[in-house]
């Protein structure tokens, strides 16, 4: 696992490609996690898929100590929210979508009849009032289907309720970075998918069970790893999310700290985060010269960390994060070299871990 080669092979940038392109708004995840389950199950023993469709990987399925490394699979979207008269669309959020970035953005309608064309229309510049000029909120910014008639626009499919995507793909800049839309955080699912990917091809045996999560729902309130934390209720919890870079213009190092895409994943000290295995993984990280960053959270880490931490009677959780620039846009970005530090730091840890792993503070 030197530095200077990929890990990644062929199949994994294939998988990649299809699984980051493939839409997956938060409540309508199915289709992305069929692409990741059909890419891990060779590396699996078994799964399971839960009624909201968070979906597990298991290694090891009757051992009595449970490990997960999550991460969660959706994405960001618009609901259709009113249709007008004459045939333009008003959207609420589906989780945190920017509305500043809408006006001129292309958009897929996701309808039972399939994708339906649009895009975020604005006033052009020549026509604007310079005095009075408005910015984009939820209020103004709306949808152009080509239609002139609310009929014309429920006999394309597209209804109250529907949801909407961009339409930007993955792409590479530099040679350097990944970049698209939503590797916040299905970037998560590849890396945890080529965890299991390295421990079959190494062939890892664990001491101990471990879960594969790829978590629905994180973009509303970190919904579908509450559900999944109580049903698998494990020993242990590795979460992997996306993090600020803060080395852009306009971003302030005093209040969101000195994080950098292209030095290694960032690991978070908060009230949810388990110490001793935060010390773990620091060690892990040390012994295997993995370069990390560190960042301190205040009452929550805005992550899946906290539902697993706090569910049940408690479970050991920490968080290893990709620093990403630009989140919540069409061109999220990340280091490549970062995205396959953080899957040897995963990996690293989790072969770091005891069976009966004992974690508490007081003994």
């Amino acid at each position: 696992m030197a530095k200077d080669k990929s890990i990644l092979t062929p199949q994994s940038k294939t998988f990649l490609k299809a699984y980051l392109n493939n839409p997956s708004p938060t409540g309508f995840e199915s289709s992305g996690q069929k692409i990741w389950l059909d890419y891990i199950k060779p590396y699996i023993d078994e799964y399971f898929v839960d009624t909201y469709g968070t979906a597990v990987g298991v290694i090891n399925p009757k051992a009595e100590y449970k490990v997960v490394i999550e991460a969660h699979a959706d994405e960001i979207s618009w609901f259709v929210h009113y249709i007008t008269k004459d045939g333009f669309i008003y959207l609420r959020r589906n989780g945190g979508s920017d509305h500043q970035i809408a006006p001129s953005k292309r958009v897929n309608i996701h309808t039972d009849k399939g994708i339906v064309k649009a895009v975020f229309g604005w006033p052009a510049i020549h026509v604007r009032d310079a005095a009075k000029e408005e910015t984009p909120t939820l209020k103004n910014i709306f949808l152009d289907l080509g239609c002139k008639s609310d009929k014309e626009v429920e006999e394309l499919g597209v209804h109250v309720g529907c949801v909407v995507t961009y339409e930007d793909e993955l792409m590479e800049l530099n040679d350097r970075y990944y970049v698209g839309r939503a590797l916040d955080n299905r970037i998560g699912g590849f890396m945890i998918a080529e965890v299991a990917r390295l421990l079959k091809q190494n062939k890892d045996k664990l001491p101990f069970g471990l879960y594969i999560v790829n978590a629905v729902q994180e973009e509303v309130g970190l919904r579908g790893a509450e559900m999944i934390a109580r049903r698998i209720n494990p020993d242990v919890a590795i979460i992997t999310d996306v993090c600020h870079d803060t080395q852009t213009p306009m971003m302030n190092k005093i209040t969101s700290g000195d994080l950098s895409c292209g030095k290694g994943p960032v690991l978070s000290y908060a009230p949810a985060v388990q110490n001793n295995l935060l010390k773990l993984v620091i060690e892990a990280a040390k012994k295997n010269k993995i370069e990390f960053q560190r960042q301190a959270a205040s009452r929550a880490t805005g992550t899946d960390t906290d539902a697993f931490a706090y569910s049940t009677d408690g479970i050991a959780s920490v968080l290893i994060s990709l620093p990403l620039r630009y989140m919540h846009t069409t061109v999220e970005t990340v280091h490549k070299q970062d995205v396959e530090e953080v899957i040897k730091l995963i990996y690293h840890s989790l072969k770091s871990i005891k069976n009966n792993h004992d974690f508490r503070y007081i003994k």
